[in-house]
């Protein structure tokens, strides 16, 4: 049997810092891991001891990359709960994350879009996951 598989989402921004600030305060992600000019590269990984996933955000200090998402490249985050998504809301809100209508209509009947300041857009949807 495999192992269980695991997912990172590896983005480049343009201040490690900030993003980190924005992400953990909006949802409530942690640092798990950070490191310093690899081979170029600063970088800092947020995710959660209970979740197998997690993001990462660079930095190169050698190759000007500028990020580059467009309007559907999104992360989707499920809330369930009603209070639990409008907390989230208002944390993305406070964290400095804005408001955006979704290009694709259909996460904005049960969600919110956000974009965060590297212009990555993050849904905040109010449902159950399901396929």
């Amino acid at each position: 049997m495999p192992g269980k598989t695991k997912l990172r989402i590896a983005r480049p921004v343009t201040d490690i810092n900030a993003t980190s600030a924005q992400y953990t305060a909006a949802f409530g992600l942690s640092v798990i891991f950070t490191f310093k000019d690899h081979d170029g590269f600063d970088g800092v990984m947020l995710g959660h001891k209970d979740h197998d996933w997690h993001f990462e955000f660079t930095h190169s200090h050698t190759h000007a990359i500028a990020p580059t998402p467009t309007v559907e490249d999104l992360v989707v985050f499920y809330y369930p709960d009603e209070k639990e998504w409008s907390e989230v809301v208002a944390k993305a809100e406070a964290a400095g994350f804005n408001k955006v209508k979704s290009f694709n209509p259909y996460w904005d009947v049960n969600g919110v879009t956000v974009e965060d300041k590297d212009g990555y857009r993050v849904v905040i949807q109010r449902a159950e996951w399901s396929l």
